[in-house]
């Protein structure tokens, strides 16, 4: 497979640790700190300190005490103008060093040897709104996060850093070009890696939240894909057939790209743009897609001759009969299991014809994607099928898998199509492990994707 750059996958060992009886700077080492800053100040690298969203980076404290203990933090200021931090709490070593990547947090919003806690680990600052979600829209600018080591282990909020760096995170790499769509009917946003290719594609549909977001699809361009970001919630189709051609159209124009492999295009769809991406491999006449991937998939499909949006209107309808838990969170998971048991309710997906990744969290609260996936596999193995069929199921893990480093949101608020109303949403998933959901699935995710889409005689792309 020919990508912009390489990356290292490599997992660090994980760690369950509690904190030992760590004493906080005395007044002594405080002012033997304050003095040694006057003459040799803290030196904090990170590297790389611009990078793709999915690439690790080291940071590294030096010219610290000895045994010092130093709280290392993470900033953001997002596009919402809300701030975001994570932190962990480190103790120099005989050297005077801290290495994040390699050292123990013995606190704060991460603990144990995690390299990369200060971004997944991320979380509204105290006092923000609740039911926040970082979204990055305009993709054409980094994520400009602020990394910085403090003295001590309390009380680092209120305090100047003793260093700080600058940090870019790009879901874009340099040369893809960004292209707004709105043709033949259809809107959405064309990422294409530099190069003369030609490469394959990819159609991106997100879920239930509409609105059109561009992150996902320009950092598979930054792997190597054409990649189409489709804006369809937004969009009342008066007939299914009319919502169907829609979408085929959408598939079309990458295909029919002069820059891509026409019988190497795939989907990727999470949540209901998972439904989308069944239905299509299953129904369409028009379209084959090479191979699709499903995050927290959802083959709920009835009323024939109704649309998607339609059809996921009439979900969030009868949802008002959802549970509501302590947290006044909206639990959307034991209503929706209810429609699947219908077997007149749900997709056709033994008439899919191409490879076909599952992705799903066993915690997630929002949809029963656990049985659906069974369900799938079920179908699929009676349709003979069954090869067809990679399964990915993450413990403890939530509804909203994102590209690896994102921050976990276990509930954040929706606004319902129908209604406006505004409900805090509970996805599911504990922080740690779906984090590491999200680092694991994602690299098989993309080893699915070249196998499936670069693999083969004379297909690799020119860059």
């Amino acid at each position: 497979m020919s990508v912009l750059r390489c990356f290292s996958f490599s997992r660090g060992a994980l760690w369950c640790v509690t904190r030992p009886h760590l004493q906080e700077c005395t007044p002594t080492s405080r002012r033997l700190l304050s003095a040694m800053t006057q003459v040799v100040p803290p030196i904090l690298s990170v590297t790389p300190c611009r990078a793709l969203v999915d690439e690790k980076f080291k940071v590294l404290v030096e010219n610290l005490p000895p045994g010092c203990p130093v709280t290392v933090r993470s900033l953001h200021h997002s596009e919402d103008k809300d701030d975001w931090e994570a932190y962990g709490h480190y103790v120099s070593d005989h050297s005077g060093v801290v290495s994040v990547s390699e050292d123990l947090s013995y606190g704060g919003t991460y603990t144990g040897k995690e390299p990369m806690g200060l971004l997944w680990s991320m979380r509204p600052v105290p006092g923000s709104r609740p039911g926040l979600r970082l979204r990055k829209m305009n993709v054409c600018t980094p994520m400009l996060v602020t990394i910085s080591v403090h003295s001590g282990h309390e009380g680092f909020r209120d305090q100047a850093p003793l260093a700080s760096v600058l940090t870019e995170r790009w879901y874009m790499a340099p040369g893809i070009r960004r292209i707004n769509i709105n043709e033949q009917g259809v809107q959405g946003t064309l990422f294409i890696p530099p190069g003369p290719g030609p490469f394959p594609g990819l159609l991106d549909m997100w879920g239930g939240g509409g609105g059109l977001l561009e992150s996902r699809a320009a950092l598979l361009a930054s792997h190597g894909y054409v990649s189409l970001a489709l804006d369809y919630l937004g969009f009342d189709q008066e007939s299914e057939n009319l919502e169907f051609k829609y979408f085929e159209t959408a598939f079309n124009i990458i295909k029919d790209h002069p820059q891509v492999m026409p019988d190497r295009v795939g989907i990727f769809g999470l949540s209901l743009g998972s439904l989308v991406a069944v239905t299509l491999a299953a129904y369409s006449t028009i379209v084959k897609p090479c191979c699709i991937v499903c995050i927290s998939c959802n083959h709920y499909y009835p009323a024939r001759g109704s649309t998607v949006t339609s059809k996921f209107e009439g979900v969030t309808r009868q949802l008002s009969k959802a549970r509501v838990n302590e947290d006044n969170q909206v639990i959307w998971k034991d209503v929706a299991l209810e429609f699947i048991t219908d077997p007149s309710n749900i997709a056709e997906v033994g008439r899919i014809n191409c490879p076909t990744l599952l992705v799903n969290g066993c915690d997630d609260q929002n949809w029963p994607t656990v049985e659906t996936a069974e369900d799938v596999a079920r179908l699929m193995r009676e349709a003979g099928k069954e090869h067809l069929l990679s399964r990915l199921a993450y413990p403890d893990t939530g509804h909203l898998i994102e590209p690896p480093f994102s921050p976990h949101f276990r509930a954040t608020t929706f606004v319902m199509r129908s209604s406006k109303e505004k409900v805090i949403l509970l996805w599911g998933g504990q922080t740690k492990p779906h984090s590491d959901a999200q680092e694991d699935s994602w690299r098989k995710i993309l080893s699915f994707l070249q196998f499936h889409l670069y693999c083969g005689p004379n297909l690799k792309a020119k860059i």
